[in-house]
């Protein structure tokens, strides 16, 4: 199937006639896409509840798909996903519960101070209990436990931030010394990361997937779901590229998630090193962030996120400023980007 705006139209109309919907009156709105290939779509239906479709590019396999499934762990937990309300597997089509717009994110700009507090404080405690639930339910034919942020993966995001934001998007050059010294710094942070116990993880824990519906937070975009360290989603929360915290929110949160896992982790997390672990997965998560920017700006000529990198980049240079570990790596990274200077 071709993905062109008509073919689009033509799939969301059969499959409003199949289901019913397009007899009752339903009309369709297009909503803003992310960083994905699908498209969505509301649907609103005269005197009953909206939907979206996740329009894919061509037909799917809806068993196989790993956010069906991954949704049905979730559910099990359980946790708040959007229900998945129904399905064409050749049309490429599913239909879910309509969350609304009000993300996370979106949501702060109009909060109180108290509500920006008890808000973070239930996605924190929507982390630990995919970490904790995360750890009872585990079994093979969930798509999560077979995949982990390995050597391998965790090399690759870095090599991807040096290809198409270093270069692709700063137009850095590195000649064979540099890169080599480059790949040496990585793959020291790279087989500490790998090294860690694995918990469950999001994998894109931040305020653009988190949904606030009905003054509850939901959860979204978890396809990408896979085992990994316990500092990963709290990063992804805690160091997101679309959100500013206070080094203080910051560190009642981390205090916060602590307590909250204490009982079940028998008391063996050190507060001083569970944050020199959670600062270096943050440096790679960042580092790993710029990447997907610089790709969407180069490749994809999507400008949209070039908004969102000083923040990152300021994200990058305190750790790398905080912690003397890293002070060769500020060495090598600083011709490139003068923001480290």
């Amino acid at each position: 199937m071709t993905t062109t705006i008509a073919d689009v139209r033509t799939r969301i109309d059969q499959f409003l006639a199949d289901c019913g919907l397009a007899q009752r009156g339903a009309s369709v709105v297009a909503l803003t896409g992310d960083a994905s290939d699908r498209r969505y779509f509301r649907v609103l239906v005269p005197h009953d509840a909206t939907q979206v479709l996740a329009i894919h590019p061509g037909p799917i396999d809806f068993e196989q798909l790993p956010f069906v499934n991954v949704a049905s762990l979730l559910a099990a937990m359980p946790v708040p996903v959007p229900r998945i309300l129904a399905h064409a597997n050749d049309l490429g089509i599913i239909s879910l519960q309509d969350l609304g717009d009000v993300t996370l994110q979106a949501h702060l700009g109009a909060a109180t101070h108290a509500e920006h507090a008890a808000l973070y404080r239930q996605a924190v405690g929507l982390i630990e209990t995919l970490q904790r639930r995360g750890s009872e339910l585990a079994a093979p034919g969930y798509v999560p436990y077979g995949i982990a942020f390995d050597v391998e993966k965790l090399t690759w995001e870095l090599n991807f931030f040096v290809k198409h934001y270093l270069e692709a998007y700063r137009g850095a050059s590195f000649d064979e010394a540099a890169r080599t010294a480059l790949a040496a710094e990585f793959a020291v942070i790279v087989e500490e990361l790998a090294g860690e116990p694995r918990v469950l993880c999001h994998r894109d824990y931040h305020s653009r997937n988190l949904m606030l519906h009905e003054e509850q937070l939901y959860i979204i975009d978890f396809q990408d779901a896979r085992m990994g360290p316990d500092t990963y989603d709290l990063v992804s929360l805690l160091r997101d590229s679309y959100v500013d915290l206070t080094d203080e929110q910051v560190d009642e949160l981390i205090a916060y998630f602590l307590a909250l896992r204490r009982p079940s982790a028998g008391g063996s997390g050190d507060a001083a090193r569970f944050r020199e672990r959670f600062d270096l997965m943050a440096l790679q998560r960042n580092l790993k962030a710029l990447g997907t920017f610089g790709f969407q700006a180069a490749a994809r000529g999507n400008p949209v996120y070039i908004q969102y990198i000083p923040r990152t980049l300021t994200y990058v240079r305190t750790n790398l400023e905080r912690h003397a570990r890293f002070g060769r790596l500020r060495e090598l990274l600083a011709p490139a980007l003068h923001e480290l200077r």
